[in-house]
Parts: C-alpha cells; sequence; structure tokens
C-alpha cells in the first residue's frame, strides 16, 4: 500500500534510492547544526507576547550578568513601531517601574514598545561602575539591556532609528552610560537625577562611588567628553541627543553632578556652555538647551528648585516624549475650524487668572494637543494647570498633560493660569489648536 505524507501519496522506492536520500538529508543537517549559533547568542525567533500587559520575556540573548526583561507591547502597534527602554531606580524592578510611571499608558497613545530592565542582584542597583560596563560590549548590564533591544528590534521589526532611553537614579546613571557605550543603538535619552558617563567608575568591586555621589568630581568639558568617546574609540557616527533632570536640594546624587552632566553631553555634542535658550515651563523650574531652541535640542537640561531625589512626577513621562519626537503625528488633528475657545478672567491690581474651554468641534479625535495663544504685552504667567506652559510671555504654547491629551469629537477639556500684568490684563487671544485656527465662542 503506498505511504500518505500531509495529504500526499508516495510510492515505495528501491533500497538504493532510499540510502541515497538519507546520506544527503543527513549531510544537509549535518551543515545546519555546525553554522547554527550558540545558545544565548542571538535573540529567539519571534514569540507571541501578550498585548496590553506586561510580560516577562527569557531567553532573549547575551546577559552576563542575569537581568530580567519585562516587556510591555500596547494593542496597537505603530508600523515601524519605536522602542523605549525604561531603567528603574536602587530598590527597584522592571514592574515597579511599569506601575510607577505612565510610559505604558502612553505607548497605548502612540503605539511604540517599552522594554523593562530588571536588577537580579541583591542592591537591585544597575552596575554603572565596572570597567566591563564602561565599555561597549565589555559585559554586564549594558550588553544584557542591548540584547533586549536586539530582541525586541527582531521580534517587531521596530524602526532602528527610534530607539530611546530613559531612567530615574540609578536608571538614569544607566540611562549616561548606554548612550555613552551603544551611541549607534540609542537616538536620545532622559537622566532624572542621575551622573555623568563614568562618575560613578570603580575598580575595587564596589558598586557606589562617595565622591561622585557628593558630588565633589568635577573635570573640565573636554575631559568628560572623553570619557564617553573613549567607551566606543573610533565611533565618528552621531550622537544620542540627552534630556536632563535634578533638584536642587538632591541629597542623594548631589546637585552639581547636573552641571557635570550638562558639560559633558554639550562637549559631546560639539556645543559650548552657553543656552541657545532659557525659560521656565513650571513654576520653580529652569529649563536650558543647548544647541537649539527648539523641543528637541541636542541638550536639553531641566533643574527644579528646591526638590529633592525622588524629583520624578506626573507628566514628566509627556516631556520626555516631546524631547524624544514620540508625541508627534500620532493620531486624528482638528482640520481648520474643528475647534472652539472660551476664556474668562478674573483680575486685581498687578495679576489675574485665566480659564480656557476648548472644545473639539470635529468629526475625529485628538489624540495629545498644542493650544497656542498670544497674551497681551506685560503679562506673564507664573503658574498654571492642566497643562504646561511655555513660554511665559507672548505667544505661548499650553501641551496637554497626561490625562486630557484625548478630547473626542464635541468634548471639552478645561485648563488654565495665574499670570502677573503691567496693566493691560485682557485674555489671550489668537488661540490655535495642533496648527489649527479656533473659533471664540
Amino acid at each position: 500500500m503506498p505511504a500518505t505524507v500531509s495529504g500526499t501519496t508516495a510510492r515505495a522506492k528501491p533500497r538504493t534510492t532510499l540510502l541515497a536520500l538519507l546520506g544527503a538529508l543527513l549531510s544537509t543537517l549535518t551543515v545546519l547544526l555546525l553554522a547554527a549559533p550558540q545558545a544565548g547568542a542571538r535573540p529567539q525567533a519571534p514569540a507571541s507576547v501578550p498585548t496590553a500587559t506586561l510580560t516577562e520575556v527569557t531567553g532573549f540573548g547575551s546577559n552576563p550578568s542575569n537581568l530580567q526583561m519585562y516587556l510591555y507591547v500596547p494593542d496597537n502597534v505603530a508600523p515601524d513601531p519605536a522602542v523605549l527602554v525604561a531603567v528603574h531606580y536602587c530598590t527597584g524592578s522592571g514592574p515597579a517601574m511599569y506601575s510607577g510611571t505612565e510610559y505604558a499608558q502612553l505607548a497605548d497613545r502612540y503605539g511604540f514598545i517599552v522594554v523593562y530592565p530588571s536588577v537580579t542582584r541583591s542592591s537591585k542597583c544597575f552596575d554603572v561602575a565596572s570597567p566591563q560596563a564602561l565599555r561597549r560590549g565589555g559585559g554586564s548590564d549594558p550588553v544584557g539591556i542591548k540584547s533586549m533591544v536586539d530582541w525586541v528590534r527582531t521580534t517587531y521589526d521596530t524602526d532602528p532609528g527610534r530607539v530611546f532611553v530613559t531612567g530615574i537614579s540609578s536608571g538614569a546613571m544607566m540611562t549616561n552610560v548606554l548612550l555613552g557605550v551603544y551611541p549607534d543603538v540609542f537616538a536620545a535619552g532622559a537622566a532624572f537625577a542621575g551622573v555623568p558617563f563614568g562618575c560613578f567608575a570603580t575598580t575595587d568591586g564596589s558598586e557606589w562611588n562617595s565622591a561622585c555621589a557628593n558630588g565633589t568630581v568635577t573635570r573640565t568639558p573636554a575631559a568628560w567628553g572623553d570619557l564617553v568617546r573613549g567607551a566606543y574609540p573610533g565611533y565618528t557616527g552621531p550622537r544620542p541627543r540627552m534630556q536632563l533632570w535634578h533638584g536642587t536640594q538632591d541629597d542623594v546624587l548631589r546637585y552639581p553632578n547636573f552641571g557635570e552632566e550638562i558639560k559633558q553631553w554639550t562637549n559631546v555634542q560639539g556645543l559650548g556652555q552657553t543656552p541657545a535658550a532659557t525659560d521656565s515651563p513650571v513654576s520653580g523650574w529652569t529649563r536650558t538647551r543647548y544647541g537649539a531652541t527648539g523641543d528637541r535640542a541636542p541638550v536639553e537640561a531641566i533643574s527644579l528648585q528646591g526638590v529633592g531625589h525622588n524629583l520624578y512626577g506626573q507628566g514628566m513621562a509627556a516631556r520626555v516624549l516631546t524631547f524624544f519626537g514620540l508625541d508627534s503625528g500620532s493620531g486624528p488633528q482638528p482640520q481648520p475650524g474643528g475647534c472652539r475657545v472660551t476664556v474668562t478672567t478674573n483680575a486685581w491690581n498687578t495679576g489675574l487668572t485665566a480659564s480656557v474651554t476648548v472644545t473639539n468641534t470635529g468629526t475625529a479625535t485628538v489624540n495629545g494637543w498644542k493650544l497656542g495663544f498670544t497674551l497681551p504685552a506685560g503679562q506673564t504667567i507664573t503658574g498654571g494647570w492642566g497643562a504646561a506652559y511655555a513660554p511665559t510671555t507672548g505667544n505661548v504654547t499650553a501641551t496637554s498633560a497626561s490625562y486630557n491629551a484625548t478630547i473626542a469629537p464635541n468634548a471639552s477639556v478645561s485648563l488654565g493660569f495665574q499670570a502677573n500684568h503691567t496693566g493691560d490684563s485682557r485674555a489671550p487671544s489668537g488661540f490655535t489648536l495642533n496648527g489649527s485656527a479656533c473659533t471664540a465662542g
């Protein structure tokens, strides 16, 4: 009787023919086995990861320091999606970073993928001190994190030009390290309360460098820049942009580290120490931009007056995305005439408050908004709610918060601000929503 294989019929063949076929098959298998990579040498083949939930991925590639990899994939992944690596603080974890920040919710809105590395060593701090960590391919945590990125890029066909990293405290230090050792992998970073690349370096196996933590390690911009350049000798490609955050009352990684980071990354970018722009987007914040004045300057530094080490707060993740460029072109925007703005003001001799209501009169949902308007001469915004305001005089842009960024058709959002004035207390005018003119009403 003929044998049946996968719905086809095969006829019996002479013994010599079968032996020849078996010999050829064994030869082919031998070649394939010899050519196969060793276990752990490259990412796994694409695997199914549940969406809209935090999932641990194992076997993602070379991982010399036994990190864990957690992944968040939104339900609606954008074409050629970006990748954001969110790195936790000491004593933290990937799941803690997931639950304590807004990056997963923002991924739902903009379609990028988030990787949450997680330390397994007892300190729960990332290695930013060892010689292995501070050179490209040297080993330790940076190699494991790069393997995670490679796994995601292979699995989801992500955009290699849009890989970003952000971190808090130990994660901020790792952000500095990753931009130094893998400038060809990461397009930009955002470091909350960190220290410069190489500042925490030790040679005795210690994870902690007290001199750096206390802000007593100072170098010239060129010396700091040389540390970064030395992590990947011979690299001549573009360098990642950097956003830096620090509180003036930080008592763990003291505030002088902020200035040293600015020295380092401006030098890496070939820039001087004079800001191209300085403003105060929020009361008590001083923001300086180097090399350009816009949202994607080569270096952006934000100093928070009177704030300690635990500086990360609600709404800051949205500012990180703006710096990275992950919040633009994502979702329908209103057509001309698709918005209406009403304003009420309450003024006194030198000050005023303004309450603003924005209504989407179009037929498409607005996902992420920027409201532009013009203040009368002499008015200066001193604080606000419902949005971030910059600059504080003249032509102002109010950028949505994470909780009110979506405006459905016929729905409204409310925001407002306080301002000083020198006699002209009129309401602002010339409103635009994402560049489209709004009617007053």
